[in-house]
């Protein structure tokens, strides 16, 4: 029997497949849709009684019929969706190995610290003198990021890290409008995330690209040919979106800092380098952060999230505003007399849950526990790395930080590639690594493990990457009809972005 082919006592969920994985059931044995279950008769509520005048609904808005809706039990409706949620894979549940995305384990005490009612219930339209705590949090957590990444000021209103993206280069743009110097371009490496070439261009600039050289780095001689007073800045991830830290990161800030430009830092990857070096003190002058990444929001689905933009002191006046300040008398405001402010980008104070949860994560790890979690990201990911590199060499030969880059392109011959991996991985219980990027490397497998993870997970992970990359030698066919323990099999991806379901 083929491993594509369970017989019917695999499809009842309670053996294990050929494959060695566990079968996921969508729910209860003898679950259906919300219509298999449905009996005519059967509630799951009752309307309350009606307290105001009836009134007739519009003849233009009334129904021709009843709407066609399942009628069951509140037992089965309640097990239904609860046995849907099971199907969700979250990192409460599972290690996620996705590399350039930072998805840890959050401690619950933030999600705690979020919930107190004094915090969750505010509105923001109170009068600040009902509101000192939660200004007093955000003039707290500023200081504290200015201490992490030495640089001045921070806006928190920003809502992720794209978000922050487009606001630096708004701050960009108007500290050199306000010189009077027009510029044009900004220079991003090749390597770089989707949303940097994306945020340079909505914030009106062109994209220039600097190749990396032969050691996965910016290629400075390149970088130093391109820049000219036409460059408003660089956009840098340090460590680099190939996991390497940038060697000659002096040499790349004096470069851009001569002819006039500044040097932007995409915070994506400040978890491998907290408490260890700042971007401010490798000559950086614009620093996003992605709070959901890197300081207790979990992340994906969406968001919520948060990118705040700390700027050095001669960006400072250019911060969105209000900004939280501290009065004379020791009371904390809201300072909106900023006349070269780029003004709002976000309602308000920007996602404030967020932020609490950051302050939490911050004032919990205090100076030693963060330069803890950068170590302890970069030697899990050294670890792993070291355990799989035989069967997926690194792309680079400089060592990784807090992730690497390998790659699946020897498997090729056996006609497997890096997506037959990652569906393969699911098949023996773990969430794939992002493949495919950067775009620069082949047959790219991309694995960040975080500091959250512990050595026994890491030595699975590892043991599932080497058995796929086995079984690519051995049979090919395995990997190509993987995941099989899915309740949805294999998709043709490129077909599903080209032809959107969007209405079930």
């Amino acid at each position: 029997m083929s491993p594509a082919e369970p017989h019917a006592a695999d499809q009842e969920g309670g053996v294990t497949l050929d494959t060695g994985a566990p079968v996921r059931r969508s729910g209860p044995p003898g679950q259906g849709t919300l219509r298999d279950l449905s009996r005519p008769g059967r509630r799951a509520f009752s309307w309350p009684e009606l307290d105001v005048p009836e009134r007739a609904v519009p003849v233009e808005f009334a129904r021709g019929r009843d709407p066609d809706l399942p009628e069951m039990a509140e037992r089965d409706l309640v097990r239904h969706f609860t046995g849907l949620s099971q199907m969700n894979y979250g990192v409460d549940t599972g290690f996620y190995p996705l590399g350039s995305c930072s998805m840890k384990y959050n401690p619950k005490v933030a999600e705690a610290a979020a919930g107190l009612p004094g915090f969750q219930r505010l509105h923001p339209h109170q009068p600040e003198s009902t509101v000192q705590g939660a200004l007093e949090l955000l003039w707290r957590l500023d200081r504290a990021l200015c201490e992490l990444t030495g640089m001045a000021a921070v806006t928190f209103q920003p809502a992720a890290g794209a978000s922050g993206e487009l606001t630096g280069l708004l701050i960009m743009r108007a500290f050199h409008t306000k010189n009077g110097d027009a510029r044009k371009k900004v220079v991003i490496p090749d390597s770089a995330h989707g949303t940097n070439p994306a945020s340079v261009t909505m914030a009106g600039y062109e994209v220039v690209q600097v190749p990396s050289d032969a050691r996965g780095l910016v290629d400075l001689s390149a970088l130093e040919k391109l820049v000219d007073e036409s460059v408003a800045g660089l956009m840098l991830t340090n460590p680099n979106t190939l996991g390497l830290f940038e060697e000659e990161i002096q040499g790349i800030a004096r470069a851009m800092h001569e002819v006039g430009g500044l040097l932007y830092y995409d915070g994506a990857n400040l978890n491998a380098i907290m408490g260890r070096v700042r971007p401010g003190d490798m000559g950086f002058d614009i620093v996003h952060m992605n709070t959901h990444k890197t300081f207790a929001t979990p992340h994906g689905g969406g968001g919520p999230g948060a990118g705040p933009v700390a700027v050095s002191e001669r960006l400072s006046p250019f911060l969105p505003a209000p900004v939280v300040a501290r009065d004379g008398d020791g009371r904390f405001v809201l300072n909106r007399d900023r006349p070269d402010s780029i003004g709002r980008v976000h309602g308000f104070g920007g996602n404030f849950g967020v932020l609490v949860r950051a302050y939490a994560y911050v004032f919990l790890h205090g100076g030693d526990g963060l330069r803890a979690v950068a170590e302890r990201a970069v030697l899990n990911a050294n670890y792993l790395a070291s355990l799989v590199k035989e069967a997926f060499p690194l792309a680079f030969s400089g060592r990784p930080m807090h992730e690497f880059v390998a790659t699946a392109k020897r498997l090729r011959d056996r006609g497997v590639r890096a997506m037959d991996v990652a569906k393969r991985l699911i098949d023996l219980g773990f969430h794939p690594s992002t493949v495919y990027f950067p775009l620069v490397v082949e047959e790219a497998m991309m694995v960040e493990p975080t500091e959250t993870e512990s050595k026994e997970t890491l030595d699975a992970f590892a043991e599932a990457m080497l058995r796929a990359a086995k079984e690519a030698e051995e049979d090919p066919r395995l990997l190509h009809d993987a995941p099989v323990t899915t309740p949805v099999r294999r998709l043709d991806e490129a077909r599903a972005a080209r032809h959107l379901k969007l209405r079930w």
